[in-house]
């Protein structure tokens, strides 16, 4: 295993390039868990760097796992790592793993569809909770549009725990093309609304279905809410008038495993 011991090395560079988002071919994944996530899930990791001593150690199987799929070990100093890794302190091991891009059409394809789309959802954690909920609760796939964090981003990813390797993730498309695509693949679309919307208790969600959600304060945006067929409301009691919008996604999600176990 190569040994790095100076912040100078263009490896450093690297991963400070993909840690803030100037790779579209790239991501960054921090931590031993999401790593042995994505290398169970089949995604390449092209470089791995351990904290001295780990490799050797506590994280000596999971080394010898990364090295069997043909990626790239390195050990290196505390210092390098805190270089490499965007965490303020640094788990240990971090690595730099393919970015696959995925199409509206990938995340369409699972049966009985239900796809969730975000419009300005701009807080990455609540992206990689969302992601985290829809695979927990039987959502097949996601959509993020312009204006949304990236859920490819590392701390989306750490949100995902590792769903995100697995769920089809399409990021950073149009949302109204997102909407054309899922009505005319016979998906029926629902729009999150604050108020004034059918009860979730009483939305079927049965049948293949796309569900918008709105960013954090505004919600969506009118024409978003034009284009959907019908609304959807959370009953709440007063004075709550709102729900953080991943709180929203795993009650509907949950909703919709419910009725679709029926």
């Amino acid at each position: 295993m190569e040994r790095i011991s100076s912040r100078q090395n263009p490896v450093v560079k690297r991963f400070r390039e993909v840690a803030r988002g100037e790779s579209r071919e790239w991501m960054l994944l921090d931590g031993a868990h999401l790593i042995e996530e994505a290398l169970n899930s089949g995604v390449r990791i092209d470089v791995a760097a351990f904290g001295h001593g780990l490799a050797e150690g506590l994280l000596a199987p999971l080394a010898a796992l990364a090295a069997r799929a043909g990626t790239t070990t390195i050990a290196v100093t505390d210092q390098v790592l805190a270089a490499l890794s965007p965490v303020r302190q640094p788990s240990g091991v971090v690595a730099i793993a393919e970015r696959r891009p995925v199409t509206i059409d990938e995340v369409l394809a699972r049966k009985p569809p239900m796809v969730l789309m975000l419009s300005q959802v701009q807080d990455p954690g609540n992206v990689g909770a969302i992601i985290r909920a829809a695979e927990a609760c039987g959502g097949t796939g996601l959509v993020t549009g312009q204006g949304s964090a990236d859920p490819f981003g590392w701390k989306a990813l750490r949100g995902a725990m590792g769903s995100s390797f697995r769920l089809p993730v399409a990021a950073g498309h149009p949302l109204a093309d997102a909407v054309g695509h899922a009505r005319a693949a016979g998906l029926r679309v629902f729009a999150t609304a604050a108020r004034d919307g059918t009860p979730l208790a009483r939305c079927d969600l049965r049948g293949p279905s796309a569900i918008l959600f709105g960013g954090e304060g505004p919600g969506l945006p009118q024409d978003l809410l034009e284009a959907s067929d019908e609304r959807l409301t959370i009953p709440m009691r007063p004075p709550v008038e709102s729900l953080n919008v991943a709180i929203a996604a795993a009650l509907i999600l949950y909703e919709s495993s419910r009725q679709r176990a029926k």
